[in-house]
C-alpha cells in the first residue's frame, strides 16, 4: 500500500471552486493537479475529471461526478483542524460557516479551549479545534 488519501466527490460541478476556496483560507495549501473533461467526454466539458490538492501537507483527491447519486456528503466524516490561536480558529470558522450550516457553535465543550463544527457551503464537514495547552 502506497498511501491513503481522502476522496471528495462533488455532484454540482463545484470541485474546482471548493479547492480554490480551501487552499485560499488554509495557508501552506495548494492545488497540485487538475484534469478536466474535454469536449465529447462523459462529463460536462471543463468540469473536474480528477484533481488533487493539499491542505497543510494532507493530500486530497476530488472529482465532479457527472453521475447523480442519492447521497451527499455527511458530517459523519469531517476534516479536523487543530488551530494555533483563537484568532486563527475564529477566522477559519467564520469563513467556513459562511453560506453553510453551523453544527456546533464555537464554544468550550470541555475537551479543548475552543471548538466549532460546521458544514461549509459545499457540504463538507469541518471540526475546528483549539487544543488545551
Amino acid at each position: 500500500m502506497k498511501n491513503v488519501t481522502p476522496f471528495l466527490m462533488f455532484q454540482k460541478g463545484d470541485a474546482e471552486e471548493a479547492m480554490n476556496f480551501y487552499t485560499s483560507i488554509i495557508e501552506d495549501s495548494q492545488i497540485t493537479s487538475i484534469v478536466r473533461y474535454g469536449a465529447g467526454e462523459d462529463g460536462p466539458e471543463g468540469t473536474v475529471y480528477q484533481a488533487t490538492f493539499n491542505l497543510k501537507g494532507q493530500e486530497f483527491m476530488c472529482i465532479d461526478s457527472y453521475i447523480k447519486h442519492t447521497f451527499e456528503f455527511t458530517p459523519s466524516f469531517s476534516i479536523y483542524i487543530n488551530c494555533d490561536t483563537e484568532e486563527e480558529l475564529d477566522d477559519l470558522y467564520g469563513k467556513l460557516v459562511e453560506n453553510g450550516q453551523e453544527l456546533m457553535p464555537i464554544g468550550d465543550y470541555g475537551f479543548s479551549k475552543k471548538f466549532g463544527w460546521v458544514n461549509d457551503r459545499f457540504g463538507i464537514s469541518w471540526q475546528i479545534n483549539l487544543p488545551q495547552e
